[in-house]
């Protein structure tokens, strides 16, 4: 899977160079729904490039987050250790950790401050954690299967994650990483 990316000037000189320009009228424009721009937040069929690469290792995480809860779950079988509650937490936790990082470097290719990053991302979770984990319990505690708590978890984890990290934590900062910047740099190469 190759994208094509290229930088403002790069498009601009292109263009420049493959339509001579008559006077009076206005410059074609090049069509880039299909390319990523660096340092522009992706479009048209970069983004839903993207937004399969943000699915296929949110699937990953899921196994992050699925296996540490199930590891939990089966202590606390044994040991009444864990309520639903810290199993969710930290199973969440685990996964954002892990999601954040693969997918700040192959989907948002980002490079931006990453303490700044983690903030925003906890922003997100000092509301859904608890939400959840307290929600799940009271829902447990009526009988609820932890299992289909944990799937309904996912399902409204993964959405809501994607949405939030694309509009807030990577706004302004995608396509600027070092990996973007290669692409970029092959793809006009390239012509």
């Amino acid at each position: 899977m190759s994208d094509n990316i290229e930088t403002p000037a790069e498009g601009s000189a292109k263009d420049a160079a493959k339509s001579p320009q008559t006077s009076g009228s206005p410059a074609p424009t090049k069509d880039t729904s299909n390319s990523v721009v660096v340092g522009e937040a992706s479009t048209g069929k970069a983004a839903a490039i993207q937004a399969v690469k943000f699915t296929l290792l949110s699937i990953t995480a899921a196994g992050v987050e699925v296996a540490s809860f199930a590891l939990m779950v089966w202590i606390n079988s044994m040991t009444g250790w864990f309520p639903f509650w810290v199993c969710q937490s930290v199973s969440i936790a685990l996964s954002v950790i892990y999601n954040f990082t693969v997918n700040r470097h192959f989907t948002f290719k980002s490079a931006n401050n990453v303490p700044i990053a983690m903030l925003k991302v906890a922003l997100f979770y000092v509301f859904f954690i608890p939400l959840t984990s307290w929600g799940g319990q009271v829902l447990s505690d009526l009988g609820w299967a932890d299992w289909l708590l944990k799937g309904i978890s996912l399902l409204l984890n993964f959405v809501g994650e994607f949405l939030w990290w694309k509009f807030v934590v990577f706004r302004g900062s995608e396509n600027t990483n070092s990996l973007a910047k290669k692409q970029a740099e092959k793809s006009s190469q390239n012509g």
